[in-house]
């Protein structure tokens, strides 16, 4: 990464994620490049550049909000901030953010799938207004379950192409279940949805995004083709509330009552 001084327009989007830290790198208004990092990168990290480079934060791990505070230019997102309607005061700022970036870049109404940790469901209608959603474990979540809360299921990686169904072998047998399930309460999901806003885009992120996409497009073609595959649409809401920010500086500057 670049070094940063007061003079320039870089700032830093930052997600935090439950297993990964998620970054972004802006030039005022505009996205250069995203990329992840474990937690443990900056536990012995020296270059004071944190120190100088503003950084909107947003997160799902409170104690790693607290860690990121000890920096003098971290500004956290809250969920106050999100400019959506009917937002319940438990929603995930990801979640928030999703949803906003998406439905901003690519129109109202939209449904966010976003395949992390947790795989969740986010939807908001043509009047900027959360539906609602739902949230279940992910895909390496359900892996890793198996393995730990039973006496003789082995730990999975996930499998790069659609598995067997009917297989003859626990492995198999595991990976079978669990991507064959998935697989069909996503397309339930999504007919369910589009049912009620037939005109809706569709969204798919996350980590494991590129992996389901790949599997949805083998085994549900026609869901496959309602998706838009897109990393970065919660850096998108990020940016979303640094443009509203720009637009009237003096109401954001005023000091967070919260702290």
């Amino acid at each position: 990464m670049d070094k940063y001084d007061n003079q320039n327009p870089f700032w830093l989007g930052l997600m935090i994620g439950n297993s990964r830290l998620h970054w972004a790198k802006f030039e005022d208004l505009k996205l250069l490049e995203t990329w992840n990092t474990e937690y443990s990168y900056f536990e012995n990290y020296q270059d004071n550049f944190l120190d100088i480079v503003p950084i909107r934060l947003a997160s799902v791990v409170p104690k790693q909000t607290k860690l990121w505070q000890q920096y003098p230019n971290v500004e956290v997102i809250t969920l106050e901030q999100i400019p959506l309607k009917n937002l319940y005061s438990t929603l995930g700022i990801d979640r928030a953010l999703a949803v906003l970036g998406a439905g901003t870049q690519l129109g109202f109404p939209v449904l966010v799938i976003d395949a992390g940790t947790a795989l969740t469901f986010t939807g908001c209608d043509r009047d900027q207004s959360l539906v609602g959603g739902a949230i279940l474990p992910g895909l390496g979540l359900q892996f890793s379950a198996l393995a730990n809360k039973t006496a003789a299921l082995p730990q999975m990686s996930k499998p790069q192409h659609l598995p067997q169904r009917w297989a003859i072998e626990t492995q198999e047998a595991i990976h079978s279940g669990t991507v064959y399930t998935l697989l069909a309460g996503i397309r339930d999901f999504i007919e369910a949805w589009c049912q009620d806003f037939p005109e809706s885009q569709i969204v798919l992120t996350g980590g494991d995004a590129h992996i389901l996409i790949t599997y949805l497009q083998e085994h549900f073609p026609s869901v496959y083709t309602q998706i838009l595959e897109i990393p970065d649409v919660i850096f998108w809401g990020i940016l979303v509330l640094r443009q509203k920010q720009s637009q009237n500086p003096k109401k954001n500057n005023q000091p967070d009552s919260n702290g």
